[in-house]
């Protein structure tokens, strides 16, 4: 008998195959059999496997080694174990950098052109696809050709929105400033004919951010920044629920963080001059105006620091103790107002410490910030950036303004409250110094002030002449005076014929008068004139005639003198007049040639000159 794992039987077996891959895996089979069965003759009393099910017992070993193979078809059973935390973040699958970064640009893709995923074969998908593709390669000629013609010839197409706002941002992203005037004017219009599509928050960002890449440095024109806070406004307004809502108000931080540092810089300048003043109100105006301001602890600081030197400057004066008192109160109480703001309100800003040791130099108590304050200035701080080597080479390479400690948390200011003035801050001083120098009248003023139009009123009536009624006396109308009444008749009861001020009587004259003469009842009045005979028609119906009092006619118009004749300075003689014009048949005028004296002058066209006329340049 021959066994089926003799080599004969292999021979055997790849002899008679009719295919030989088929043959090989057959061989491939016998000998995975064969080795098994010489390692288990190797070892006899080896430990069963793992795959051998442990419930069955072994067999015993018998007189000629040849084990005996037990196989089971049943899989061991597993208990159920609960997988840990470590476990399961062993198990997690983790996103490679690439697989990240291609999701990301994905997104972005998909931002720009959210019907890209869409298939459809129509030729208005093909022009849009080719049109944002141009875009991206920096084609924008290419996709603009592209997208008006999808919009001209596709007037009903689904992409029409999409094509015309894509217009607008090929223009947006081209650049320059001929560029980006173009699109405002098509972000523009795509608000105007798609009010109410969610791209028209898109677009309304864009166009403030046309004015926010075009923002000088503090120092510089600030119109384009004007504009940009104008535009970013209007978008969080009128689009409040967009997805654009927090790069709007990030943005609207970073243009009034700049006009925040133009207005402080101002300041500085005038606190550097002297101009204490000018320097109160445009620290005023950035505390009032810019709370999220980067250097705000700063800000109020200089403020104070005015208000300071303005109190030091009213001790060199010559003033009565009590008028030096109390402008020193009014000045040190502004000062002590400023640095505490600073102590309670920016608690955790980097110079808190400065304006401490000026209220102590005040002999002033420092107040304590709450939880609230300290904890809201903590979050303010820590929401600011820091400086960097890739910012600092920035800022020295490009020209754009410096926004890196702009805010990231707050609401920006969506108002701009009044702006203190310099003219203001000095009017304020001068009511000061008057109310210091002089309490009995500044109460006097402040008390009479309360009642502005009353006073204005009875100035009046005391000027004109007009009395007021008593007190108890009941309320009644008065009369009108009449044209020609008497400028100082009295008045009696509660009527008067007296003129009013800076009005001069009208005269009781026949027609050639203007104007209208209002008579009411019990007004003094003069004898009328005698009315005109019946059927007859006054002069012009009464009315003065217009046009000057001089109608006369106009002194004929001089001839002017002749002019005199030329000279010629070079031949000594007078230039000859000029010829009468020649007319032909026609009534044509001819062209005549000046005559031509050989003896003067030489031409090519012309014989030349002879003799002794060639040395004569004349």
């Amino acid at each position: 008998m021959v066994s089926l794992f003799s080599r004969m039987a292999i021979k055997t077996a790849v002899a008679r195959s009719f295919f030989p891959r088929r043959g090989i895996a057959v061989v491939l089979l016998a000998g995975s059999f064969a080795s098994a069965t010489a390692y288990a003759q190797q070892a006899p009393n080896a430990a069963p496997t793992a795959a051998t099910d442990q419930t069955t017992p072994a067999p015993p070993a018998s007189s000629d080694q040849t084990p005996t193979a037990v196989m089971s078809n049943s899989a061991p059973k597993r208990g159920r174990t609960r997988k840990t935390a470590e476990d399961k973040k062993d198990e997690k699958v983790v996103q490679s950098k690439d697989t990240v970064k291609s999701e990301k640009a994905r997104k972005a893709q998909m931002k720009i052109n959210p019907l890209g995923k869409v298939k459809s074969d129509q030729p208005d998908k093909q022009l849009y696809d080719k049109a944002l593709i141009a875009i991206n390669k920096g084609r924008f000629e290419v996709a603009r050709l592209d997208l008006q013609t999808l919009l001209s010839t596709y007037p009903d197409s689904e992409y029409q929105m999409r094509s015309k706002l894509a217009f607008a941002d090929s223009w947006y992203r081209e650049g320059g400033s001929a560029a980006l005037a173009q699109a405002e004017t098509e972000y523009h219009d795509f608000i105007i004919f798609f009010p109410n599509a969610p791209e028209a928050a898109e677009a309304q960002m864009r166009i403030g951010d046309i004015y926010f890449k075009q923002m000088d440095r503090p120092d510089r024109d600030y119109a384009k920044a004007v504009h940009a806070q104008e535009e970013y406004r209007t978008m969080l307004t009128q689009y409040p629920d967009s997805s654009l809502i927090p790069e709007a108000k990030q943005h609207l931080r970073e243009v009034q963080e700049v006009m925040a540092q133009r207005e402080s810089q101002i300041g500085e300048f005038y606190g550097t001059h002297e101009n204490w003043a000018a320097a109160i109100a445009r620290y005023q105006t950035v505390v009032d105006t810019y709370p999220l301001y980067s250097h705000i602890d700063q800000t109020l600081i200089g403020l104070g620091d005015a208000y300071a030197s303005m109190s030091r400057y009213i001790r060199t004066l010559k003033l009565p103790e009590d008028a030096r008192g109390r402008l020193l109160k009014n000045y040190d109480d502004q000062a002590v107002a400023a640095y505490s703001r600073v102590v309670t309100q920016y608690a955790a800003s980097p110079h808190v410490e400065d304006a401490r040791d000026r209220l102590e130099a005040m002999n002033v108590p420092i107040p304590e910030p709450t939880p609230e304050q300290l904890a809201a200035s903590q979050a303010l701080e820590d929401s600011r950036q820091t400086y960097n080597l890739a910012n600092r080479a920035k800022g020295l390479l490009f020209r754009g303004p410096d926004t890196v400690q702009s805010a990231r948390i707050g609401d920006p200011a969506m108002a701009d409250p009044k702006a203190t003035l310099a003219p203001t801050v000095s009017h304020r001083s001068e009511e000061a110094f008057k109310n210091a120098l002089d309490p009995k009248t500044a109460a006097a003023t402040s008390a009479g002030a309360a009642t502005p139009a009353a006073a204005d009123a009875a100035a009046a009536n005391t000027a004109a002449g007009n009395t007021p009624a008593a007190a108890g006396a009941p309320m009644s109308l008065q009369d009108i005076p009449a044209g020609d009444a008497a400028p100082n008749s009295a008045v009696t009861g509660t009527s008067f014929t007296a003129t009013p001020t800076g009005v001069a009587p009208v005269s009781s004259g026949g027609g050639a008068s203007v104007g209208v003469t209002i008579l009411s009842p019990g007004a003094t009045t003069s004898t009328p004139a005698a009315p005109p005979p019946a059927g007859s028609v006054p002069a012009n119906y009464g009315l003065k005639t217009v046009g000057p009092t001089n109608a006369g006619d106009l002194p004929p118009v001089e001839k002017a003198a002749e002019a005199p004749d030329a000279v010629n300075d070079v031949a000594g003689q007078k230039t000859p007049q000029g010829q009468q014009p020649v007319f032909d048949k026609n009534g044509k005028q001819k062209k005549s040639k000046a005559e031509f004296d050989k003896g003067e002058e030489s031409s090519s066209t012309h014989k030349k000159k002879k003799g002794l006329k060639k040395i004569n340049p004349f």
